[in-house]
């Protein structure tokens, strides 16, 4: 018997010679497997900024809650600092007056007693054409008298002497107040006719500039070994409050918490005694100033000159906080890695 044309059995495949569980298998949705979704790095900066900014003020507070023993802490890393602080003050001041003795350091000309006065300007005309010379100021054989007589206090006393023993000078500024330059600068102008001897007078400058470079390294040495003692007290005080929170430290490590995340609330301690310690240590500085200021204008004032005390500007006071705070991280980073060594979760 025939089957009527146009009719499909029943279960044939369709005409596109494709099973029918294929076509349907195509045209449902395809499952896909479970994929672990990655953080984003923008979220991973975002939690990160976030935990730090946490821990910074949960550090803050915690300081906040025994502010006693806190502040001795940071009184103490003061003291460290001040010292230092104040030798380089007192450096600088000795370099401002370096400074003002390179600029009266001066050479001294002395002519033959016999060199008129035009021959004398026609030494001094030579004397400023050297270009290791800076200025020149010519001193006659009479004001050199009256200067003499004014400076030893008796006017009258060498008026009654026939001839003037003193000979005309020329005082010369030079261009730099090297000792190799200067001297050779002396010895060309020696050789001029007419100049008898040139004197050279930096002995006290040297010794000036020897007490300096002293004061340098002394100021190094003195802000290495209180660097140290900053490290030693803020690694101590840090150590303590790691043993204290030593159960809360061994829980959160079995939850998989890393060194750097337990490290964290105590750098920002350590940070802040560094902070502390710094603003009083420009707080000692600055009252310590204000003590001393008067005494020493008045002492400056004595002695015919005007002198004050250098204070830190902007400048000093950014570096001593910046160093201060350096400090403090850098012991408790120490303090902190130590003991973290040690502690094995249970």
């Amino acid at each position: 018997m025939k089957r009527p044309t146009g009719i499909k059995p029943k279960g044939a495949a369709p005409r596109s010679g494709r099973p029918r569980a294929a076509t349907q298998e195509s045209q449902r949705p395809q499952k896909q497997g479970a994929r672990s979704q990655q953080p984003r790095r923008s979220s991973r900066l975002r939690a990160w900024g976030r935990h730090h900014r946490a821990m910074a003020i949960d550090s803050l507070h915690r300081l906040i809650r025994y502010p006693l023993g806190n502040l001795l802490t940071m009184l103490a890393i003061a003291i460290a600092l001040v010292l230092p602080a104040a030798l380089w003050l007192t450096l600088d001041s000795a370099r401002l007056l370096d400074a003002e003795l390179d600029d009266s350091a001066t050479l001294t000309v002395y002519l033959d007693t016999g060199v008129a006065s035009g021959e004398a300007k026609r030494i001094e005309q030579a004397v400023s054409a050297d270009t290791d010379v800076q200025s020149t100021r010519f001193v006659s054989a009479e004001q050199g008298m009256a200067d003499f007589q004014q400076s030893l206090g008796v006017e009258d006393a060498l008026s009654g002497l026939e001839d003037n023993p003193l000979p005309s000078s020329i005082v010369v500024r030079p261009g730099s107040v090297d000792p190799d330059l200067m001297q050779a600068l002396a010895e060309r102008l020696e050789s001029l006719a007419g100049v008898d001897e040139v004197r050279v007078d930096l002995a006290w400058v040297e010794r000036l500039r020897h007490l300096a470079a002293l004061g340098t390294r002394v100021a190094l040495a003195l802000g290495v070994l209180f660097g140290l003692g900053v490290l030693l007290v803020v690694g101590n005080t840090i150590r303590l409050s790691v043993e204290s929170r030593r159960r809360e430290i061994e829980v959160v490590m079995l939850i998989g918490a890393t060194h750097a995340f337990v490290r964290r609330p105590f750098l920002y301690s350590g940070a802040w005694y560094g902070v502390g310690g710094g603003v009083l240590a420009l707080g000692l500085l600055t009252l310590g100033n204000h003590w001393l200021s008067m005494p020493v204008a008045a002492l400056a004032a004595s002695y015919g000159a005007s002198f004050s005390l250098p204070q830190l500007d902007v400048t000093g006071s950014t570096m001593l906080l910046s160093c201060s705070t350096l400090l403090g991280w850098l012991g408790a980073w120490l303090a902190v890695s130590r003991h973290l060594a040690s502690i094995r979760p249970r």
